[in-house]
């Protein structure tokens, strides 16, 4: 009867965080042994004490234990996923979707959100994937986000990216997408003052420039390039000067701005603002369907203007609500500064919610993927803290990388304790306890590494075990050898700890979230590892491998 509760006590434990409930685990036992239903009261009681002497472990020890008793239970300790899927979409023949970011920066977390969410689409219908980089603004652009930008977004869509398109290389054809609705007459170079512009337009009434002919208009437009000055004219596109929002109302589509552009220099200086450059852009690409977040739903109809005038299908609109990520600084402009005076190290700081902070802590492209579909095509705002989307995309992340992620014995703030008669041994652990048997190879003797915490805790009489090494006993003050065998440990045991032999270890530092340094021993067998790779610290938590030194090895801490 102990051996059954014992095994589905691990089994519930791991399931819930290490934690088992005891009328789950009692249902299974009689789910397996019905004719036990006469002993429940002595199942209840001793069930009890088991799960809370299992309670003491960690998950990974609870683990260890499941995995010598009754291994075929973990291997069904994966949950089946729910599928989660977006919405279908409508009109998908030959689907183009597109992301536009600017570049102030690379991407962060909000940008993987509705990239993925594109990115996600195209592969559901075949479609192609366009990336534009929006940099008709010269004041505001950060010359390594062009770079940046595209292989963060390779990485996120896992190189689902089918074109790159930079606005500044097309400023010719917007222009000429502005003859066009000069000469279809729906389109006017307003010289106005703009304080007395507003006060016609809140009237609703049109300014001088608004009727003058055609060939005026060309010949204001001809004058933006060298006569006017920055300021003393902008293009309008004509509209329904009635309309009850008076966003809607002549809005402005080109302006004249003298700052040296980072790419382009001095060569334009009659430069397309963002509703003139998506539509031309949109038009060209033949983008079939647009996510956009609900605040650009004005843009969206300033922009069906010029495709109605220019007799072109507007793309399917879909509108999302946004993602108020709390606790993280997901502003490029905003976040520059404090990597120029050195408060941070660089946009892959790892206290920073930036895509290269991430991939370089060992996260992966498809856990942020789920969150997208996870979070799924809403109108609802939302606001995220930082533990909870942590919370998830670690959930998401471990999913991933947990099959995958060979483990290794790291021992943090090491202190070296003598077992006295411990047996010297040859031994060889599994480097995954499912996917990869054996692998790390140890020589023991007497001398060994433990945690400082480990050490606290030890409590006189009571017997401890390294993990799957030996048993040992606190006397007085000393620790003396047990036994070899688990089975001894079980019956009578406290606690499983990690260790290291006193030989055969390297120096391991771990990079923390809050950018504090952990230092500590790990086993050699780390040193197989390759700079980028996942492993998962046993009792710690996965990293990633940042960099190997001659005598070093340093880590970026993912999550537990």
């Amino acid at each position: 009867m102990d051996e059954i509760i014992r095994k589905y006590a691990l089994q519930n434990a791991i399931k819930f965080d290490g934690v088992a409930n005891p009328g789950a685990v009692i249902g299974k036992i009689l789910a397996e042994k019905p004719e036990l239903k006469s002993k429940i009261k002595d199942i209840a009681k001793k069930a009890n004490e088991i799960i809370k002497e299992i309670s003491q472990l960690s998950v990974e020890e609870q683990k260890e234990l499941l995995k010598k008793q009754a291994p075929d239970l973990l291997k069904k300790q994966k949950p089946k996923e729910k599928k989660r899927e977006l919405p279908e979409l409508k009109n998908t023949k030959n689907l183009v979707m597109r992301f536009e970011p600017s570049p102030s920066g690379p991407l962060h977390i909000g940008h993987a959100y509705v990239l993925s969410l594109n990115s996600e689409y195209c592969k559901k219908y075949k479609g192609s994937l366009i990336l534009r980089i929006g940099d008709t603004n010269p004041e505001k652009i950060y010359q390594p986000a062009y770079e940046l930008i595209k292989k963060d977004a390779e990485w996120i869509t896992k190189n689902n990216i089918s074109r790159v398109i930079i606005q500044s290389e097309r400023i010719e054809i917007y222009y000429k997408y502005m003859e066009k609705l000069l000469d279809l007459d729906k389109a006017y170079i307003c010289t106005c003052k703009p304080e007395d512009y507003k006060k016609l337009i809140t009237k609703k009434e049109p300014c001088p420039c608004r009727n003058l002919n055609k060939q005026e208009q060309k010949e204001r437009w001809k004058k933006m390039f060298n006569d006017y000055k920055q300021g003393e004219a902008v293009v309008r596109i004509k509209t329904n000067l009635k309309d009850k929002n008076p966003a809607m109302r002549d809005f402005p589509v080109f302006r004249i701005n003298d700052s040296e552009h980072p790419r382009t220099k001095k060569r334009y200086r009659v430069w397309p603002l963002m509703n003139m450059a998506v539509t031309v852009d949109d038009i060209e690409s033949k983008v079939t369907h647009v996510i956009r977040a609900k605040d650009h739903h004005d843009n969206a109809m300033r922009q069906k203007y010029i495709y109605d005038y220019l007799n072109k299908t507007f793309p399917e609109a879909i509108f999302v609500g946004r993602i108020n990520f709390k606790g993280m600084a997901v502003s490029c402009s905003k976040t520059r500064p404090l990597i120029e005076d050195k408060t941070y190290t660089g946009w892959d700081d790892i206290r920073l919610p930036f895509l290269e902070a991430l991939k370089r802590r060992g996260y992966q492209p498809e856990a942020l993927i789920k969150y997208a579909i996870d979070v799924g095509i809403s109108l609802n705002d939302k606001t995220v803290t930082k533990e909870e989307f942590f919370k998830t995309i670690n959930a998401f992340n471990k999913d991933i990388i947990d099959d995958k992620s060979h483990r290794y014995f790291f021992v943090k703030d090491p202190k070296e304790i003598t077992i006295e008669n411990s047996k010297e041994q040859d031994l060889e652990l599994d480097l995954h306890p499912q996917y990869k048997k054996c692998g790390r190879k140890f020589k023991t003797g007497s001398n060994f590494y433990i945690t400082e915490e480990d050490l606290a805790s030890f409590v006189e009489g009571k017997v401890y075990r390294l993990m799957d090494c030996i048993n040992f006993i606190k006397e007085e003050g000393k620790f003396l050898f047990h036994s070899l065998d688990y089975k001894k440990f079980k019956d009578q045991g406290a606690k499983i700890i990690h260790w290291l032999p006193k030989e055969e270890t390297i120096k391991v530092e771990v990079l923390m979230p809050d950018n504090k340094l952990i230092k500590g021993l790990g086993e050699r067998t780390l040193n197989n590892l390759k700079e980028g790779e996942v492993c998962q610290l046993e009792r710690f938590g996965f990293c990633r491998l940042d960099k190997k030194h001659k005598n070093k090895l340093t880590f970026w801490f993912a999550h537990k």
